[in-house]
């Protein structure tokens, strides 16, 4: 069967990926077409886009990218339209691919699944009703969306979540874990925005902590120069990409921008400060008191119902609040051995690997029932 797949970021590129590897296991006549990225294009088929041209955030980013991106929309619509697949998978990124699902459905070209849903639990819930009405199948990596969707009458998959299985499969090619852990790893965000936000605060405050030395994990679509702009000059840092499970897994605690990392993080059993700076950080965090619909903005304390880490959004993201919970957390805190005990609960939540593998035999089933 043929499978157009689209992913709008990395950590869109790495689990579709290891779904595309999934699916080869249970379609071995699987044929690949994709808007992605390099782990994408390393299991074989068509790259059509990179995300690289995809990927910006924020209400002036998009304005001022808006014709490149009309542009992007055009072509794939185009493209998915000559090439006939049986399915289109969607993977997260929700702006980008909700209106290709509209467009997908309105011309009948083929099924549409859903893999990563959109978090319209958090804000834009008004986006079930496009769901309900474009999205055949949608598969989630968060448990607690089962019953937020079907509470709305639409049933869903949980088909576990593939940091796991990323994390896991990590860890296994690593080498031994170092237990005399001298860093703070830094985490500032895969978009130039997040990064400009967040990272030159970040450092200031893990700085202060003088018996540590810095990382950078860097986002495998960020050049290295666009990083050296938000480090000051009297702070000392590495840059490594490539690299972000064995900077976290050698780090005696983490900063992270919230997002996917924070998971990530938490799954491989290392302390963090949520860190997630906002421009107008007063007046952000009275509309997100009013416009969002959820408690937290990490997955990990999501995912757990509960506070496991603090979470630095807009006005209480300062160097002082960083280096107060940053203590807390590092061997000698307070706050370090609960959040790990913590986090063995969320892991239970979350179940165990599999998750990439579930979602492909789900997927293909479906598509052979209705063939």
């Amino acid at each position: 069967m043929k499978y157009y797949l689209i992913a709008g970021e990395a950590s869109g590129d790495l689990h579709a990926s290891n779904l595309m590897a999934a699916i080869q296991e249970e379609d071995p006549e699987a044929e690949f077409r994709f808007y992605g990225g390099d782990k994408m294009a390393s299991v074989g088929g068509t790259l059509v886009k990179h995300y690289r041209e995809l990927a910006y955030m924020g209400f002036i980013p998009v304005l001022l990218h808006l014709p490149t991106i009309l542009k992007n929309m055009r072509l794939c619509k185009k493209d998915i339209t000559k090439w006939r697949p049986d399915v289109v998978i969607l993977v997260d990124y929700p702006g980008f691919n909700l209106n290709i699902a509209q467009y997908v459905h309105s011309q009948g070209i083929c099924k549409v699944f859903y893999y990563i849903s959109p978090k319209i639990w958090a804000w834009k819930e008004y986006r079930i009703k496009s769901i309900k009405r474009d999205v055949d199948e949608l598969f989630s990596i968060l448990p607690f969306e089962v019953e937020w969707f079907a509470d709305r009458n639409y049933p869903i998959h949980y088909v576990g979540n593939p940091c796991v299985d990323a994390v896991a499969k990590a860890m296994r090619e690593m080498p031994i874990e170092n237990n005399q852990k001298k860093q703070i790893a830094i985490l500032a965000g895969s978009r130039r925005q997040e990064i400009k936000d967040n990272l030159s605060i970040m450092l200031e405050a893990a700085s202060t902590f003088k018996d540590y030395k810095l990382v950078i994990a860097g986002a495998p679509n960020i050049d290295i120069n666009y990083y050296k702009k938000f480090i000051p000059n009297h702070i000392d840092v590495r840059i490594v990409f490539g690299q972000t499970y064995n900077i976290l897994r050698e780090s005696a605690a983490a900063l992270v921008t919230s997002g996917t990392a924070t998971l990530e993080t938490a799954i491989l059993r290392v302390p963090q400060v949520v860190c997630y700076y906002i421009p107008a950080g007063k007046l952000v965090s009275w509309l997100r008191k009013k416009i969002l619909k959820v408690k937290y903005i990490s997955l990990v304390n999501l995912v757990a119902g509960k506070e496991i880490v603090q979470e630095l959004v807009a006005d209480r993201m300062t160097t002082s609040n960083i280096i107060k919970y940053l203590g807390e957390i590092l061997p000698t805190g307070s706050q370090r051995q609960q959040m790990l005990d913590e986090y063995k609960t969320m892991n239970q939540i979350l179940g165990g690997e599999g998750a990439s593998q579930r979602a492909a035999q789900k997927m293909v089933n479906i598509l052979r029932r209705t063939h």
